[in-house]
């Protein structure tokens, strides 16, 4: 079976990705305690996304790579343990919940409270994720993008 683009598919990391980050927490923990910190909130994320289903996990690696590009300001870390991106205070401003943590029939891409997506008197909070598209993934940085600005 040929192998996939993973800027493309929907089907997760390629090696060389995977490689990279890994190598940006060992760079993060070698800058000292706010970049140990920080590496450690990296690692925790991966490691939430490896033990995901492989449809669940192939979501929220393309997840990780739309939040950590689009606002790169945001800090990796799990929140009751799933995948999760922090502001400068340390508020979660966006999350990942896959569908098998609560046994749900789709994943969910989650703001809160941090998150400037304020819109008049109500405004979604959550987005059902089912597929990964790259019409998905310019609505998920739009997102993104709006909730840290």
């Amino acid at each position: 079976m040929p192998a996939k683009n993973a800027k493309t598919e929907s089907d997760g990391f390629s090696a060389e990705e995977r490689a990279a980050m890994k190598e940006r927490a060992a760079e993060l923990r070698a800058e000292g305690k706010k970049g140990a910190k920080q590496a450690d909130g990296l690692q925790a994320v991966l490691d939430a996304i490896a033990k995901m289903a492989p449809e669940d996990r192939a979501l929220a690696e393309r997840v990780h790579v739309a939040v950590t590009a689009s606002a790169p300001g945001l800090a990796p870390k799990t929140w009751y343990g799933m995948p999760a991106y922090a502001n400068a205070d340390g508020k979660v401003v966006v999350f990942f919940q896959d569908s098998g943590k609560f046994n749900y029939r789709y994943s969910t891409l989650g703001f809160q409270d941090a998150a400037n997506l304020d819109d008049g008197d109500i405004w979604p909070a959550a987005y059902a994720l089912v597929e990964w598209s790259p019409k998905v993934e310019k609505q998920v940085v739009a997102l993104v993008t709006k909730a840290v600005s």
